[in-house]
């Protein structure tokens, strides 16, 4: 009677146990699978890591990145057009050495694939800008727009192994942390390394002496920028000696290098032999505008402090330029992030609108010029002017103005529509 009943009893066709013995059985045509086998399945495939190829997609023309970074940078147009090109030729250059032979198989026999041997090496990227011009913003849009993992590191922070700060692996160590661990994907992302011209040398002679946050720093830097199997610890830094590394291979990272470059005008004008003093932010004559169109030269950079190897490093420069009044108005209002729309959306929540004036855009624009802060200090003045009216939230108005006078007096823009209202009321 047992076996007959075990003979009609439905079972998993997977893993063979009946009916009687699973929570679910799903019944199918001519199949049947339990839910142990379902949750088994399902680990199984959300395990499975997408490869290099799934991950990267299809990379978008210059043109497409070019319109990306459109969407969240104003200006910059030769910049933008610079980093379009050598990012999509950094991708496209992954995706060449992925499908070009390991090695060439001289067995007896074995078919030799096409191979004339070329090999394309990594364009890292410099980018040179006064502060608040968009530099760290544009690194981060090409990582979003290419869904790729992305990292930030201070130059400045960093010294050499062995001496108290932070090693350059940290670096990489961000980078895997932002892939989630993930060290395929964090071997394909992009590195922003802020502030590098702070770790110049000072001469131009070798220095004799230790110099633990400079030229002893670009150098450790030389090995992961150009592609390297950097051993990175997990938990970062020196206080685990004991911890096991892991291993990544730095060879299609993209690194993006930013900073100031204070001064390095003044060394290409002695380059080019003109004098440029007095020179000013918007060129009046044909001796400035000269200076300003001028190339940036590598030995330009080798002058001002960065070593030639790392300078050889960096192949791709691009120069961003101090943005002008309307371009910082522009800013609050035009990229999809912009910060109006945030401070709009934010009072949004709490059922009022906010209106501001063009007079408004440009006492801000202006007094982020006079700041000398670029678009980086937009948010800071636009916190000092909206502290009460967050404050007073919420109130019983529809709408809020952000004027040129609200602007200039730093007056309450909520009390002055609780004014407004009641001279319409009375």
């Amino acid at each position: 009677m047992t076996d007959k009943t075990d003979k009609q009893e439905l079972k998993c066709n997977f893993c063979g146990r009946p009916q009687s013995r699973v929570k679910r059985l799903i019944i199918g045509n001519s199949a049947n699978i339990c839910d142990e086998c379902i949750r088994l399945s399902a680990r199984y495939l959300q395990s499975e890591k997408p490869t290099v190829e799934e991950e990267l997609g299809e990379v978008p023309t210059p043109r497409e990145i070019r319109r990306k970074l459109d969407d969240y940078v104003v200006g910059h147009d030769r910049a933008k057009k610079i980093l379009a090109v050598a990012v999509y030729n950094h991708y496209r250059r992954i995706e060449h050495n992925l499908l070009r032979p390991a090695r060439r198989d001289f067995s007896p026999g074995a078919v030799q694939e096409d191979d004339d041997g070329v090999e394309l090496e990594k364009a890292n990227i410099l980018l040179v800008g006064p502060t608040g011009t968009g530099k760290t913003l544009l690194a981060r849009t090409l990582a979003r727009s290419l869904n790729v993992p992305f990292a930030i590191a201070d130059a400045t922070t960093l010294t050499e192994a062995g001496y108290v700060g932070e090693d350059v692996e940290n670096i990489i160590l961000k980078l895997v942390q932002a892939a989630d661990y993930n060290i395929e994907r964090a071997q394909h992302g992009i590195v922003y390394i802020d502030e590098i011209d702070k770790i110049g040398r000072k001469t131009d002679s070798p220095s004799i002496t230790r110099d633990v946050s400079g030229e002893g720093v670009q150098q450790a830097l030389l090995k992961i920028i150009e592609g390297t199997v950097a051993a990175v610890p997990p938990q970062g830094g020196r206080k685990h000696p004991e911890q096991k590394y892991i291993y990544i291979d730095t060879t299609n990272i993209l690194f993006i290098c930013g900073g100031m470059f204070h001064d390095l005008d003044q060394i290409i004008a002695r380059r080019v032999g003109r004098n440029i003093i007095g020179f000013s932010d918007e060129p009046h004559t044909d001796k400035e505008r000269e200076l300003r169109e001028a190339r940036l030269e590598p030995e330009d950079l080798i002058k001002y402090g960065l070593i030639p190897e790392l300078v050889g490093r960096l192949p791709v420069t691009a120069r961003l330029r101090e943005l002008d009044e309307d371009q910082l108005a522009t800013i609050l209002t035009k990229p999809r992030n912009a910060l109006v729309r945030q401070y709009q959306r934010q009072f949004e929540l709490e059922g009022v609108e906010l209106e501001v004036t063009r007079g408004a855009l440009r006492e801000i624009a202006g007094e982020a010029m006079r700041r000398k802060v670029g678009a980086r200090g937009l948010r800071a003045i636009l916190e000092e002017l909206m502290l009460e009216a967050f404050y007073n939230l919420p109130v019983p108005v529809k709408k809020v103005k952000l004027t040129a006078r609200v602007v200039r007096e730093r007056l309450d823009p909520v009390a002055e529509a609780l004014k407004e209202r009641d001279r319409k009321v009375g």
